[in-house]
């Protein structure tokens, strides 16, 4: 029986477990690659019209591999590692699309919730089971997976973010070697399957580097770095990724790590639209540029905003030059 995953979602940040699972269960398994233009049509045309560009280019994923494969996984993820929620298109994802008799082949289907060991484990063995693998080869996969996380503890930053740091970059970003100590530094805010899949944001990690700019993530932060930014808050953020990109964005602006803010979102997200108002209205008049992401392919616009972006920080920057510092935690100088 040969096995589908889809690289997309929330694929590139829990990758290296996914594959260490899947090894471990040797079975034969089918990564359908990274987005292209064939996959983004796919998706388009098979899945709902209401849907943001991520749910199209997964359903994309999902067809690729349907025609390829005997099952195809499309995980029913509930909470994350640390027990926070997430769009709620991630709990229909089966449904969304998984439609007519191309429901037959989703498999993993079972509620996943990754901050509670023993429902996350028998909800794989129960799944497993639709493959024909026996329960001691799933306990055997978790044991592998337990112990791999266990090993990269020892110093491992708090996300999985497609863009390292000034001093790296992964192939599927572009890269962003060779960036000088003196270039522009921009916090690369968004949900990760956004920043990761450079077919979708139109390589932006690359054009970047083009215009001397240096993505700054934040993914050296900790869960503690960023929930000391939710001071004042009338209460702690529900969504998983409100919580991440207001906790990286207050947290670089504190360090001052960072000359701008870039985030990086897909048209109609809805989660999208109360993390945004968040950190405007915690920054002041801090540069910030929001880049909106649908399915229309035509690159001029991004092109045209980024190098205005990048001209603004500059100028912002020399103006800054011998002058008080702002304070951008209160939105006035110190």
């Amino acid at each position: 029986m040969r096995i589908g995953i889809p690289e997309a979602l929330l694929f590139r940040r829990y990758e290296p477990f996914i594959r260490k699972f899947f090894d471990n269960l040797e079975v034969d398994v089918v990564y359908s690659g990274p987005t292209n233009g064939e996959i983004m049509e796919r998706g388009i045309a098979h899945c709902v019209d209401e849907a943001c560009l991520p749910m199209k280019i997964f359903q994309g994923h999902v067809v690729k591999l349907q025609a390829e494969c005997d099952k195809v996984v499309v995980p029913r993820l509930m909470k994350c590692e640390f027990g926070d929620s997430i769009c709620p298109k991630f709990v229909g994802l089966p449904e969304l699309v998984g439609k007519g008799r191309a429901g037959s082949k989703i498999i993993f289907t079972e509620p996943l919730y990754l901050n509670d060991r023993n429902k996350l484990r028998k909800a794989v063995i129960k799944q497993s089971k639709q493959i024909g693998v026996s329960k001691a080869k799933v306990n055997d996969a978790f044991r592998a997976v337990e112990e791999f996380v266990r090993a990269r503890k020892q110093g491992e930053c708090y996300g999985a973010g497609a863009v390292s740091s000034c001093e790296g970059g992964g192939e599927n970003t572009g890269g962003i070697t060779g960036i000088h100590d003196g270039a522009i530094k921009v916090a690369l805010l968004g949900h990760p399957y956004n920043i990761s899949d450079s077919y979708a944001n139109m390589n932006l990690v690359s054009k970047l580097k083009r215009l001397g700019i240096c993505p700054v993530t934040g993914d050296e932060l900790t869960r503690e770095d960023m929930d000391e930014q939710m001071t004042g808050l009338m209460k702690a953020p529900y969504w998983r990724f409100y919580r991440e990109n207001f906790g990286k964005a207050m947290a670089l602006l504190k360090k001052g790590s960072v000359d701008g803010i870039l985030y990086v979102s897909s048209f109609c997200c809805g989660t999208d639209s109360v993390t945004i108002e968040m950190i405007r209205s915690r920054i002041g008049d801090f540069s910030m540029l929001v880049l909106k992401l649908d399915e229309h392919t035509a690159e001029a616009g991004m092109d045209t905003r980024l190098e205005a972006f990048a001209e603004l920080l500059e100028r912002r920057r020399q103006k800054s030059k011998g002058t008080v510092p702002f304070d951008f935690l209160k939105g006035e100088k110190a």
